[in-house]
């Protein structure tokens, strides 16, 4: 499976868009964003990425159907179980990947 490509850009070119948060948002996006290691903004398009993934709505480089050859039995098979799991099952799986991940580089 291919890794997810990160977007190279500086925040002179990003688009930007103004987004109107309701009470308290704010405050549990950045305490979120504190658990993860990440600025708000990460946070924010991370979680919006993942949301677009599942429905199916970015291209082809960041969506994976089950059906595509480029899957072996084994990643249709995590992918499918992964697909199953809650949205918050899914963010601490991949968190404790990523955590496990950085203590092998260290």
């Amino acid at each position: 499976m291919r890794p997810l490509k990160q977007a190279i850009y500086s925040s002179r070119t990003a688009d930007k868009f103004v987004v109107r948060l309701p009470d308290g948002m704010r405050e549990r996006i950045a305490e979120v964003a504190r658990n993860h290691h990440r600025s708000m903004n990460s946070e924010i398009i991370a979680r919006l990425e993942q949301s677009l993934i599942q429905e199916g709505v970015l291209g082809d480089e960041l969506s994976m159907r089950l059906d595509s050859p480029e899957l072996s039995l084994h990643e249709r098979e995590l992918l499918q179980r992964f697909r199953q799991l809650s949205h918050r099952q899914q963010n601490a799986l991949v968190s404790l990947i990523a955590h496990d991940a950085e203590a092998a580089s260290e």
